[in-house]
């Protein structure tokens, strides 16, 4: 059973749909290995035992009565302690939200995985309001990296990362407004990806969704198999009625992608943070698979100034004040560190035109590279995963400018690791795609996932 726990969500439905294994006894073997492995890593932070034995069970039955199946019927899942679970807590990370009532139902991804038979096992660690690139908060405490407990796991969905990686969960959903999917998938060695703003639909996230941030941000599946991300890309898109931004573009087959006839571009400095040389051989050496010619945008330097002042033209008081109205009296050293960098970008009205101005010079000259090429081969960061802490200091935090920079655009963006560390940590690539083609991305992950392998199992 401990093999079968490595296994793809896809090939653990295969099991239970050929009766090798019970989803009983799989949900049963889940919930075995987050008990064995949560106490280093504190990923989980509630564990859903019970209903997902109970779910299980039915999930038997359906497949005993010759009931029609779906494609990850009575396979576990988790989810970032910002996505609603109906009966749980969504805590946001944040101490003003520690005994907030239980959700009255599910987000609305959390509910097309029901309906595709899957159950939900285990709520994941996050930081503070969502606003660091570790997961550390003060109900909950920090996530450890499963190939390194010195490290972090990288946030905002370190722990759904770290878990996967761990074999405690198969796959599940995170979501991303400067790295926050791409990155903990990077630093655990798990493929990701952040689809398209406006993909998928955002209903029962927390916070809630609204604004012209809906441009840079959204929820996207985690997995440690590529062939995982693309099955629920399939089961999550399209709208829902109650999230206006969603636009129902048709998700392509990433399987009529041939990826060495693509034009791909690649990078490893963008020209504001390089990175160190064992996360630029990786990129090269993916690189050299795909025939990609090394070209970067003019505009890519500016893409960290563009996404901090963005999102903190007001210097990160509406934050402050949002914690304060939900009786977050206390915030986490890590989202006050955030906020700290906002201080000089705050603008007046005017100022915030003009960086509304950049931005949209941005975009304009990001797509027009793009008019060359079929997708962008890059680092997701400059190093492997960094040592708990260090995330917010100034040469550190510089490198997620390689997320941030496709979060401004809004493209979709696909990670899978491709090597490792002389310390053993996992270095993965970022491969970014044209708007609403998730399927060349996804392509390309996996063709890189079948040459350099992909997740790897830690020594925990």
């Amino acid at each position: 059973m401990d093999e079968i726990l490595s296994y793809s969500g896809l090939r653990q439905a295969s099991l239970i749909r050929n009766r090798k294994i019970t989803s009983h006894e799989l949900v049963e073997a889940h919930l075995k290995r987050i008990a064995e492995v949560n106490p280093a890593i504190n990923a989980a932070v509630e564990v859903l035992g019970e209903r997902a034995i109970a779910d299980a069970k039915a999930a038997d039955d359906r497949l005993a009565r010759g009931a029609a199946t779906g494609p990850f019927d009575g396979v576990p899942f988790s989810i970032k302690d910002s996505i609603e679970v109906a009966g749980t807590i969504c805590t946001g990370g944040t101490w003003g939200r520690k005994s907030a009532p239980p959700s009255t139902e599910d987000a609305t991804l959390v509910a097309r995985l029901r309906q595709a038979g899957a159950i939900p096992l285990a709520k994941t660690n996050l930081p503070d309001l969502l606003w660091a690139f570790e997961s550390d908060n003060l109900i909950f405490g920090r996530t450890n990296n499963p190939y390194g407990l010195s490290r972090t796991s990288g946030g905002s969905s370190g722990g759904e990362a770290a878990l996967i990686a761990a074999c405690g969960s198969p796959f599940g959903l995170g979501s991303d407004a400067a790295g926050s999917v791409r990155l903990p998938s990077a630093f655990c060695g798990i493929a990701g990806i952040k689809p398209t703003s406006g993909r998928l639909p955002r209903t029962g996230h927390y916070p809630p969704a609204g604004g012209w941030v809906e441009m840079i941000w959204q929820i996207g599946p985690m997995a440690r198999r590529v062939e995982d991300l693309i099955a629920l890309m399939r089961l999550l898109v399209g709208g829902d009625g109650r999230d206006h931004t969603v636009v129902d573009v048709p998700f392509l087959d990433p399987s009529l992608v041939s990826p060495r006839d693509l034009r791909i571009a690649f990078y490893t400095d963008n020209g504001f943070a390089a990175a160190d040389d064992e996360v630029a051989a990786v990129v090269r050496s993916a690189a050299a698979e795909l025939r990609a010619r090394e070209a970067r945008p003019a505009c890519l330097a500016a893409a960290y100034d563009i996404e901090m002042k963005i999102i903190g033209e007001d210097g990160g008081e509406g934050t402050l004040n949002y914690a304060r109205e939900i009786g977050s009296t206390q915030l986490h050293p890590l989202l006050t560190g955030w906020l700290d960098k906002f201080g000089r970008y705050r603008a007046d009205l005017a100022g915030f035109a003009r960086y509304w101005d950049e931005w949209n010079a941005y975009r304009a000259g990001m797509h027009a590279f793009m008019r060359d090429y079929d997708a962008i081969l890059c680092p997701v960061y400059v190093h492997p995963a960094v040592p708990h802490g260090t995330s917010v200091e100034d040469a550190n935090f510089k490198g997620f400018s390689h997320t941030m920079a496709f979060n401004m655009t809004g493209w979709p963006g696909a990670v899978v690791r491709c090597g490792e560390s002389a310390e053993g940590l996992p270095i993965a690539v970022q491969v970014v795609a044209h708007p609403w083609r998730e399927d060349v991305a996804l392509a390309v992950a996996s063709h890189l996932e079948r040459t350099f392998g992909g997740w790897r199992p830690p020594a925990l």
